[in-house]
């Protein structure tokens, strides 16, 4: 797999840019909304994307991680929106800092580039859904394509062990067609083509 010449920290500040628009304009009417993905309303998953972007600012700094439980921390205030794009700059922050890549990181014990694409997935797919279910535009033209490369080889690296634990459903089918994005979301399970029957 070729790496990207991109840090994740960079690549992390690229999906942070489109993340944090579309969950400030999640209203608050959608939040029992169905998702793509389909164990997770929209609350459910912006409580567990926050959950995300606040535990990997700590794989980050080699420490550890807890994701035995989920917070609400849509619940716990009606500031919510402001609170991650809070945590989301302290997620770039903490994957730019020196050394934040280099070695493992987690109980996993997996390579930190690794670990740190894991979170920028969830801030590209997450945010997807999330704008897939509350009638948002997810544009991705002039700015995905080191992300989505970056995260095609992540995607494929931890597929086996994803879909064996049901991280990620089989693969969805695409046509020809299909963009590299497209694919991204297809390999992770999703239907890219999917519309709310709300």
């Amino acid at each position: 797999m070729q790496e990207s010449k991109y840090g994740v920290g960079e690549l992390l500040g690229m999906a942070r840019d489109r993340a944090v628009p579309v969950l400030v304009a999640v209203p608050d009417s959608a939040l029992a909304a169905p998702t793509p993905c389909a164990e997770y309303d929209v609350k459910s998953l912006v409580n567990h994307l926050f959950q995300v972007v606040v535990e990997f600012q700590k794989l980050a700094a080699k420490g550890e991680s807890d994701f035995a439980s989920t917070p609400d921390r849509v619940g716990a205030g009606p500031d919510w929106r402001e609170r991650f794009a809070g945590e989301a700059d302290r997620l770039v922050t903490a994957w730019s800092a020196p050394g934040a890549e280099d070695g493992v990181a987690g109980a996993w014990q997996m390579p930190a580039r690794l670990v740190g694409s894991m979170a920028l997935l969830d801030l590209t797919v997450h945010v997807w859904d999330l704008a897939r279910a509350t009638g948002q535009e997810y544009p991705v033209a002039g700015w995905a394509e080191p992300v989505v490369e970056q995260l095609s080889g992540t995607v494929a690296t931890l597929a086996p062990t994803a879909r064996t634990t049901g991280v990620f459903a089989d693969p969805v089918p695409v046509g020809a067609d299909a963009s590299p994005f497209e694919r991204l979301l297809a390999q992770t399970g999703r239907d890219p083509y999917w519309v709310s029957a709300v």
